[in-house]
């Protein structure tokens, strides 16, 4: 019983523990075209569409309509009129039940973003698989947020399966980039 629980204990620490992700400031962020959703309809995003407009702060999450992922596109969508006057475009993407996100970006997101369907490359590019505690992949991505210039490079990046402080940094890190 005890060993189990050890093991369990030692699982959950892993799991929880931010990893390193690939793409560091100033690295050129991969482009792509991926089927999303925005406010229940079906949509296309595409990367270099949205830089042309500005910065653009790309966050993974692991699962739609779970408690971290609600919480954190709830605070998004909260916050994207002060991401908006700092000219930046928030996209939130995933590779976890992506059948449920027309849903979720009219529930969760408030029909604010657009959310988008994270290919096998572009979970790759990113490098935002979420692990299994055996290190195997778990078919969802890590909770990171990056935040790509208008140049088309990586300015910032926060990577932390707590949903708590992804919106601060994010929207901290565009406004720096105006100034």
């Amino acid at each position: 019983m005890r060993r189990a629980f050890l093991s369990v204990a030692a699982a959950c620490l892993f799991a929880a523990a931010p990893a390193l992700a690939a793409l560091s400031p100033g690295a050129v962020a991969p482009d792509f075209a991926a089927k999303g959703a925005r406010a229940g309809k079906p949509i296309s995003v595409h990367l270099q569409d949205a830089l042309k407009k500005g910065p653009v702060v790309l966050y993974f999450f692991p699962a739609a309509f779970t408690g971290g992922c609600n919480a954190e596109a709830h605070a998004f969508a909260e916050a994207v009129p002060s991401f908006t006057k700092a000219g930046a475009t928030v996209i939130g993407m995933t590779a976890g039940n992506v059948d449920q996100l027309e849903a979720f970006s009219s529930q969760m997101c408030a029909g604010k973003f657009a959310v988008a369907a994270a290919s096998p490359a572009v979970v790759g590019s990113y490098d935002v698989q979420l692990k299994k505690p055996d290190g195997s992949a778990s078919g969802m991505t890590r909770r990171t947020s990056y935040v790509i210039g208008r140049n088309g490079r990586v300015a910032f990046v926060h990577d932390d399966l707590n949903p708590a402080e992804h919106v601060r940094l994010t929207l901290e890190a565009v406004q720096k980039l105006r100034r």
